[in-house]
């Protein structure tokens, strides 16, 4: 699999990533055996970058990523985050930037993971009480300590960046973008690019609304968080649903699937550019990585841009609460 630059200052990752939260936290039972032949499969493919967050199970898939790459380290592009304080049963305390926790969760992290360092350590969202000179200070402090390679950002603000990014040099942004969510186009993707800093998109698939698998709202587990996501709720349901029909003939022209069309945009709005999905099956990480194969030509990105502008989405990206732990 071919390899992109993040940033500016060595790293490296395959041109698409695996994100796993899926696998152990928010939707729904998961089985953990066949989620570590996943993340192994994943990296004989030559996917190797993997991402993870010390938040989801919470604490448990940051235990599961460590036993998937046991015995392969050198493969692997290893992504977790901080910052999202939650209790063992789950429940979320709120946004920690404090120099003194940074330091506490990269221990930890390590411990669960069975690593010695950790390629990319991200803040996972900005914590509004703690300047981030301050953050990123204690982040930059671990790479000192040879704990972490490179530093990351999740969800933050253009001005954040800069500020985050005079203090030590930022590797990646992470942050949501796909068909149905655009946000980063209006200054973080500018902004980013400027400075020289890479971009990761999580939810590149809509959290999996864009493969066309989901009919109905009643489709998802009763513990699978979408449930209570704002675009996969009644009427918003059902308006996003008219959004992927739209594409369908496109994806049967292109003889793709309509996951692949979906990463297949992501990647085409710049080389600087990495999706990282979820999955937790083999078929559909071998379905999903058949989006590298997928070149959209001009007329096909223009005709995408018809069938769903920007701003077309049925509702917010996050319920009330979620976003405003986004930092803006």
């Amino acid at each position: 699999m071919n390899q992109v630059s993040l940033g500016k200052i060595g790293l490296k990752v395959s041109a698409m990533g695996l994100g796993c939260m899926g696998m152990s936290d928010f939707y729904g039972p998961a089985n953990e055996k066949e989620s570590i032949q996943v993340i192994r499969h994943a990296l004989d493919l030559g996917m190797n970058f993997i991402d993870t967050a010390d938040m989801y199970g919470p604490f448990k898939n940051e235990i599961l990523v460590g036993k998937a790459i046991k015995g392969r380290r050198q493969e692997v592009v290893l992504a977790t985050k901080f910052g999202n304080q939650r209790t063992e049963d789950g429940k979320f305390l709120g946004i920690n930037g404090r120099p003194e926790y940074v330091k506490k969760c990269c221990d930890a992290s390590l411990q669960r993971l069975g690593v010695e360092t950790i390629d990319l350590y991200y803040q996972h969202r900005v914590d509004p009480t703690v300047p981030i000179e301050e953050t990123v200070g204690a982040m930059a402090d671990l790479v000192r300590a040879g704990k972490v390679r490179y530093l990351g950002l999740s969800e933050a603000a253009a001005k954040t960046i800069r500020r985050a990014h005079h203090t030590h040099p930022i590797s990646a942004l992470q942050s949501e973008y796909s068909l149905w969510t655009r946000d980063p186009e209006d200054e973080i993707l500018s902004t980013v690019r400027e400075l020289g800093i890479g971009f990761v998109a999580y939810s590149p698939l809509g959290r999996g609304f864009l493969t066309g698998r989901f009919k109905s709202p009643e489709d998802f587990a009763q513990d699978d968080y979408r449930r209570n996501h704002p675009r996969f709720q009644g009427e918003n349901f059902y308006k996003n649903l008219d959004l992927v029909k739209h594409i369908e003939a496109l994806a049967q022209k292109k003889k793709a699937t309509l996951a692949q069309v979906a990463l297949a945009w992501v990647r085409a709005q710049g080389e600087d550019i990495v999706p990282i999905f979820g999955v937790r099956s083999i078929a559909r990480l071998e379905e999903n990585i058949g989006a590298l194969k997928i070149s959209l030509t001009d007329q096909e990105l223009k005709e995408i841009d018809q069938l769903i502008p920007k701003g077309a989405t049925s509702g917010p990206r996050y319920a009330a609460q979620a976003m405003q732990a986004v930092n803006r």
